[in-house]
């Protein structure tokens, strides 16, 4: 009688075979992680530059209706900025109570993902400004 023990090569395909699903699904799952982490970066990037685009509003010129576009130093997100004289708040046909005015001021930050695809990041913001003579 044979006493000698070992693998037969149907239990060494067999743990090729998982080990071959382990390591392609954990590949995938890791492929994914990163890809999320680029995406994360993008939009945090955006943001960075929308925040600095309504910090701007109203401190190099005064607020006054009008959109202006531009792109970051690097090339990769364009932004448009739309400030808007707005009424909110006010009842319909009364004059503002006061010498200011309330405008709207709204950024759309546009880049491409790493596909080639449009992504968009709008952030809007209210500031009180001297109302036009």
């Amino acid at each position: 009688m044979n006493s000698e023990r070992g693998f037969t090569l149907i239990e060494v395909v067999v743990a090729f075979v998982l080990l071959t699903v382990v390591l392609v699904t954990a590949f995938e799952v890791f492929s994914a992680g990163l890809a999320r982490s680029g995406e994360l970066e993008n939009r945090s990037e955006a943001l960075i530059v929308a925040q600095s685009q309504l910090a701007a509003a109203g401190v190099e010129q005064p607020l006054h209706d009008g959109e202006t576009q531009g792109q970051s130093d690097d090339g990769r997100f364009r932004w448009t900025t739309r400030i808007t004289r707005t009424d909110e708040g006010l009842q319909a046909g009364k004059p503002a109570p006061s010498a200011y005015a309330l405008y709207r001021i709204d950024v759309l930050v546009t880049w491409e993902d790493a596909q080639g695809r449009p992504q968009g990041l709008p952030l809007s913001t209210m500031a009180v400004w001297t109302a036009p003579s």
